[in-house]
């Protein structure tokens, strides 16, 4: 686990300090209310049932209609292998208003209070999935360490730009009630409570892994979701009008953990099915085994339309994206519906290159499906109008492990003339490739990083690993399709106070098209 340090959250290099956390933990419930108010609240909200009292929006096309333009979004910034063992991980807070004085720039880094967390996936204590309860609001960020299984509980409401702790759930609390570790996707529940996945079990192996709850108002651990077992997990969604939940599987913690060795998979120490789940009851309804093709099946996307009964799932070794959906006998089944080519290469670790689909994200208007291939280099936009057949609308090669003037020969491609060139921003080199990434809630923008996991970016891109990640902007044309790279926006994460961080997943702080589920 890591080690307890004092360092202060500051926005720039004269601030760094060297004291108390930012701000005092606290037991403090989870809304802005005091706990008196809040019940109060509760009381008088079935008489209110029909305003927007709540957080979040009434559905998701009232999202992308009168959702406001972002101005500040949220990102984990991850120490890399070699400066992780003394310096600790932040929460950064990035403004993205094109008409601050502060445009493209970190305001805020929140400092961990402990080392080695690796900071990874955050979500909501409350969205759009609460939105009739006028007791709940959108003002704490759930952060979980993937690496130490420790849970910090982030104050977001109080000061948006300038976020502090309120909470620190301790990893021997989460092993000793749930079992649980590898800590990854956080959701908001209409209950009132969080749901957060566990990769594997407390020591990091893949004999069990399951869902921690959260009590959405003092934030104390209350137990397992899950009442059958399954050994490797990773993302999940739900679909309450369905009764019905999907969940995804990375590999065994003790495996990635330590970088990615291709003979593992063999070993079966990585995961190729998703399982469905009973949302009443918690039991596995059934395991959906995609085999080799569908291998490291990891973010899982519904379609935000509450009534759906498909959506869609990312696979990274195998390079695909796999279509589920509900059968007219009641059952799931699945169909691939996009595979990306491999690409023969010399000079490689492997004589064939996946793209490795690290992400995926579905437009709040289900419209489009957004993808990156984190090895290819290279973020695609797809039509899934016709749900069965997505179309290649756009694509825009950002960096990669194949550009022209790396190490890595293509000897053979399917889609590509030559290989692609290496771009720059404000004559800085992009390092590493497009990976995590956010679309607006207009669906108009992408803001995308290129940190997978510290370990994996050690391994695959060293040189980002020295000079830092970077987070960049997407102009998506959403009309007939096309992706552009917006020069006039950078975040060099390179020249940070704290020297180089790897920059993570990407939240706004009024839900996005990744935190929101509908009921």
């Amino acid at each position: 686990m890591g080690q307890a340090i004092h360092i202060s959250a500051c926005s720039g290099p004269g601030d760094i300090k060297v004291k108390a956390c930012s701000a005092p933990l606290t037991k403090f419930n989870g809304c802005h209310q005091p706990p008196a108010a809040a019940d109060r609240l509760k009381t008088i909200a079935p008489a209110v049932k029909q305003c927007h009292c709540g957080p979040g929006y009434k559905t998701p096309m009232d999202a992308v209609k009168n959702g406001p333009r972002e101005k500040i979004v949220y990102l984990p910034c991850i120490q890399p292998p070699h400066t992780k063992k003394f310096k600790p991980d932040y929460l950064a807070t990035v403004d993205v208003d094109p008409d601050s004085p502060t445009y493209s720039k970190v305001i805020h880094r929140l400092l961990m209070p402990y080392l080695e967390d690796e900071l990874h996936h955050s979500g909501w204590n409350a969205c759009s999935s609460c939105y009739d309860d006028p007791s709940k609001a959108r003002n704490r960020l759930i952060l979980p360490g993937l690496n130490s299984d420790r849970i910090y509980v982030i104050d977001v409401g109080t000061d948006p730009r300038e976020p502090r702790f309120h909470k620190i759930i301790e990893p021997g609390d989460v092993h000793k009630m749930t079992g649980l570790g590898a800590l990854h996707t956080s959701h908001c529940l209409a209950s009132g409570e969080i749901m957060i996945s566990g990769i594997g079990d407390a020591k990091g192996d893949k004999s069990k892994s399951g869902f921690v709850l959260l009590d959405g108002e003092d934030f104390s651990l209350k137990g397992n979701w899950e009442r059958s077992h399954i050994t490797i997990g990773y993302d999940f969604w739900y679909q309450p009008r369905h009764n019905v939940m999907v969940s995804t599987e990375w590999g065994m913690p003790n495996a990635w953990r330590k970088g990615f060795k291709p003979e593992e998979y063999a070993q079966g120490l990585y995961g190729h099915s998703i399982h469905v789940w009973d949302w009443t009851t918690h039991e596995k309804l059934q395991t959906l085994d995609f085999g080799d093709d569908g291998a490291i099946p990891l973010e899982v996307k519904f379609l935000h339309d509450p009534d759906a009964t498909m959506g869609y799932v990312g696979c990274a070794l195998g390079s695909t994206v796999y279509l589920f959906y509900k059968t007219p006998k009641g059952d799931w089944d699945f169909q691939k519906v996009i595979q990306v080519p491999s690409k023969k290469v010399e000079g490689w670790a492997l004589p064939e290159m996946p793209s490795l689909i690290s992400a995926i994200v579905v437009s709040l208007d289900d419209r489009f499906l957004y993808l990156s291939n984190w090895l290819h280099g290279d973020m695609r936009q797809y039509d899934i109008t016709d749900r069965r057949n997505p179309k290649l609308v756009g694509q825009v090669f950002i960096a990669g492990s194949i550009l022209s003037d790396s190490a890595v020969k293509v000897t053979k491609d399917e889609e590509l003339e030559s290989q692609p060139e290496p771009r720059y921003i404000n004559g800085k080199r992009l390092e590493g490739s497009p990976q995590m990434f956010q679309v607006s809630l207009d669906g108009k923008r992408i803001y995308v990083t290129n940190s997978l996991m510290s370990a994996w970016d050690q391994q695959f891109y060293p040189e980002m690993c020295k000079k830092g990640s970077w987070m960049l902007q997407i102009d998506v044309d959403t009309e007939k399709g096309g992706l552009t790279l917006n020069d006039k926006f950078f975040v060099d994460f390179g020249a940070e106070p704290f020297g180089p961080v790897l920059a993570h997943e990407i939240r706004y702080p009024g839900g996005d098209c990744t935190s929101d589920i509908w009921i």
